[in-house]
């Protein structure tokens, strides 16, 4: 719109699908080039994180998108496909959550090995047993595999040797020089990671190639009593299978925050040897407030 020599450039139209840092929200409602609108047919970007399903059909109730605008890392709930046929852009924050992620990995180690969920259950029954407290191991005594090398996993290695665990990973990425700067030795194959690690870690992106990339064959290499954790996607995992493994004693330990399908659907086995999280790996206060500033700034960059 013209008005005498000055130009009105309409207001952006933002539909914002997921909950994120009200400081975000305070920042795009006072930028006059954001409008934010309540219907998504409206919206020109769309602000969402992995837990919104962005498909073909969502996107077609959108017809004036132009840019989805992500609040995590991984972007495995865009139906890319859909969005690059229609020329929409995506944005996200690869690494923003790292550090949280694998903040609660190391928790989870130190839950299941020096077994905090059992003892809390049994303090709760009125049972102060402690007599075979030596039987348990601080995590110098394990051999900890990390499959998949990338922010998250790079974090863990780092936070794990500090406590003097031995680290390995499986990431076919990464060339041999990125291992030690990683604080990882390489694994030639993920058979091999398997075999020889006492806790295994996964933190890949789901993709065709790493969608159930750890089933039943893989879960059989490792170790009996070796402890599993899975922070990265639910769909990585055969979910079902490392239930049965955790069972049957084969696993001594599960650490769960991601589902296939979220949430699941069935109550999960009562037993303190599995340790459950909602998906919370990447939220924390400090991640939320990080992701909410950083998000902002790439929309804005893109409508300078």
């Amino acid at each position: 719109m013209q008005s005498g020599s000055q130009f009105t450039v309409a207001a952006k139209k933002v539909f914002i699908a997921a909950q994120l840092d009200a400081r975000f929200v305070a920042r795009i409602a006072a930028d006059a080039r954001f409008e934010i609108v309540g219907e998504l047919a409206e919206a020109e970007i769309l602000v969402t994180r992995a837990h919104v399903r962005v498909t073909r059909e969502l996107l077609a109730a959108a017809p004036c998108l132009e840019l989805i605008a992500q609040g995590t890392s991984g972007t495995d709930n865009i139906d890319a496909v859909a969005a690059r046929e229609r020329g929409i852009a995506i944005v996200s924050l690869p690494g923003e959550n790292a550090n949280a992620v694998a903040e609660l990995v190391i928790a989870f180690m130190l839950m299941m090995t020096r077994t905090i969920p059992q003892y809390t259950e049994e303090l709760r029954r009125g049972a102060f047993q402690r007599d075979d407290c030596a039987t348990r191991h601080e995590l110098r005594h394990y051999r900890l595999g990390i499959v998949g090398l990338g922010e998250v996993g790079r974090r863990v290695a780092r936070l794990a040797s500090a406590f003097g665990v031995s680290v390995s990973a499986f990431d076919p990425y990464l060339a041999d020089a990125d291992f030690p700067a990683r604080h990882a030795a390489r694994t030639p194959s993920l058979e091999a990671l398997l075999e020889s690690s006492d806790i295994v870690t996964l933190h890949v992106p789901l993709t065709p190639e790493t969608r159930r990339m750890i089933a039943a064959p893989q879960i059989a290499r490792l170790p009996r009593g070796a402890f599993l954790i899975n922070a990265a996607r639910g769909e990585v995992l055969d979910q079902q299978t490392a239930l049965d493994a955790l069972a049957s004693h084969h696993l001594a330990g599960l650490a769960l925050d991601v589902y296939d399908p979220e949430p699941p659907p069935a109550p999960l086995p009562p037993d303190p040897r599995l340790v459950l999280t909602p998906h919370v790996a990447g939220c924390s206060h400090e991640c939320k407030a990080a992701i909410g500033e950083k998000l902002y700034e790439k929309i804005s960059e893109r409508y300078r």
